[in-house]
């Protein structure tokens, strides 16, 4: 036996009118009775297709600037009505109410008005109230009633119209509604716990709220995760700056780990105020520099360690030259990454044929979230914005003060030094890194590997250190190596001894008062 119902009554009230004469006029066509609200039916008899205004249904008007429209009886019922039950189906006979077999609804704008900035009355006055309870209830009621949220699927209404759908198909279509209902109603109370009622204590609003909701739609099922044997795939949030939502304009699918890499590169790039290329490989740096332009930015970034360099990630956060496309393209590459492409550099680019290429909007750094095992953890976003990011900030803790060259080198490497993982020891030179120490379980582990990937680079570079030196063993491996000048945070038990053995070697040394660890 057929679980498709025929669609026979319908009621339609949609804030976005896209598709909407299409869909009016589809269903009259297969002799569907429309029940419409406002402005809705004013479109719809605008555009000469017959419909029935839901206060000739109700018999009440709508009140209050249309805040009380289908809040009625002989609304509710009519989509609440299991008609799998005589009792019900007699009740609507007794109460001379319609059923509906096709409720289509979408929801008034809240998150474009919060967005748009309008004030806490235009945002209130924009939280949905009849559209939600229509959504929910035919949702609920999916066995007798098809519920609509999106104009996206308005095309199957009208081709099914007449043998209507089948109950996977309404099923579907609940699921689809309740998908919109609660993206709406955490919108709702993110925006009532945050903005209209923060949390305070003491007078003073809390950072993180007691109450955090978010939801994530899926964007795409990738191949597998970090590993062939996971699963894996690609969810987006309301954010529209980001990874996630980059455009893709050539090359394989992404991966995961395509992904991961992505993202830190583009952080590390957006770094810096100047034209600058990070490469990444396993979510660790290959090499960052800055350049007058991206190419020389990129030449810079490269030489660092053209070894690992090999199948890496790179991100620019300027337009990608056609030079630096070419150069690029001679080198084998997983992704590149960057805000706009120039004229050229796009064709020279898809010579290559796997290499993907995405375009991007810049990174808004907010807070981040990390999954723990049975909950999540969540941070401000470590950008480089502390006051101890600033070199005008910086305590001279030994030496000379360093010359306008050392201390632009020195803060470049602190700047590159927040994309390496802790332990993290990153050596520079003229705005480029020239040696990384990362993810070492000791400093002085980070140090000799910065110095050893540094080769004759190290004389005459800077060094920069995530996290202050605990013994002064750490920083004695780069002065023997030939680092001229060194900048920490500082702040150890030790840090007399620290000093000591800078200012008997005649190094200058900078505490910034700041950290970077990076997990």
């Amino acid at each position: 036996m057929s679980s498709n119902i025929p669609l026979k009554r319908a009621l339609i009230s949609v804030y976005d009118k896209s598709g909407l004469v299409e869909l009016a006029t589809g269903l009259a066509q297969s002799g569907v009775e429309i029940v419409s609200t406002g402005s809705t039916a004013r479109t719809i008899a605008d555009a000469g297709v017959a419909v029935t205004r839901v206060e000739d249904v109700t018999g009440f008007p709508e009140c209050l600037d249309g805040r009380v429209k289908t809040l009625h009886p002989k609304i509710h019922a009519g989509i609440l009505a299991d008609t799998r039950l005589p009792e019900h189906l007699e009740q609507l006979r007794e109460l001379d109410v319609k059923k509906f077999e096709l409720v289509v609804v979408n929801l008034y704008p809240f998150t474009d008005t919060v967005a748009s900035g309008a004030s806490e009355d235009e945002c209130i006055e924009q939280i949905d109230i009849g559209g939600p309870s229509m959504v929910r209830a035919a949702a609920k009621n999916h066995p007798s009633v098809a519920v609509v949220v999106s104009p996206s699927d308005y095309g199957d209404v009208v081709d099914n119209a007449r043998v209507g759908f089948s109950l996977e198909q309404r099923k579907a279509f609940a699921a689809k509604a309740f998908r919109h209902t609660a993206d709406y109603d955490v919108a709702v109370a993110s925006y009532m716990t945050n903005v209209v009622a923060p949390e305070t204590v003491d007078g003073g609003a809390v950072t993180f709220p007691s109450w955090m909701g978010g939801t994530w739609t899926r964007e795409a099922v990738l191949r597998y995760g970090e590993n062939p044997h996971q699963g894996a795939a690609l969810y987006v949030g309301g954010s529209k700056a980001g990874l996630a939502q980059a455009q893709q304009l050539h090359g394989k699918e992404m991966s995961y780990n395509n992904y991961t890499d992505g993202d830190a590169a583009w952080r590390a790039a957006y770094d810096f105020n100047e034209p600058a290329v990070a490469i990444i490989k396993h979510a660790n740096p290959c090499g960052i520099a800055i350049g007058k332009d991206v190419a020389q930015a990129h030449r810079k970034a490269h030489a660092c360690d053209p070894v690992s360099a090999y199948g890496g990630v790179i991100a620019a956060n300027r337009e990608v030259s056609l030079e630096m496309a070419e150069q690029v393209s001679e080198i084998f590459t997983e992704v590149i990454i960057a805000p706009s492409y120039a004229d050229g550099a796009l064709a020279v680019l898809q010579r290559k044929k796997n290499i993907r290429v995405l375009l991007a909007e810049p990174p808004v750094l907010t807070t981040e979230i990390k999954q723990i095992t049975g909950g999540l953890l969540l941070q401000q976003s470590d950008a480089i914005d502390a006051p101890g990011d600033d070199p005008d900030n910086w305590t001279l803790a030994s030496g000379e003060s360093a010359d306008e060259a050392t201390l632009a080198d020195l803060e470049f490497a602190w700047r590159a030094c927040r994309a390496v993982k802790s332990n993290a020891i990153l050596l520079a030179s003229r705005g480029a890194s020239v040696g990384v120490g990362m993810g070492q379980v000791n400093r002085v582990d980070s140090a000799q590997l910065a110095v050893t990937r540094a080769g004759d680079r190290v004389l005459g570079s800077v060094a920069a250190s995530d996290a202050f030196f605990p013994f002064p063993d750490g920083p004695q491996i780069l002065i023997d190596a030939g680092v001229k000048a060194i900048v920490s945070p500082g702040g150890s038990i030790r840090d007399k001894e620290v000093i000591a053995a800078a200012a008997e070697a005649g190094v200058t040394m900078y505490f910034t008062g700041t950290r970077h660890f990076f997990h």
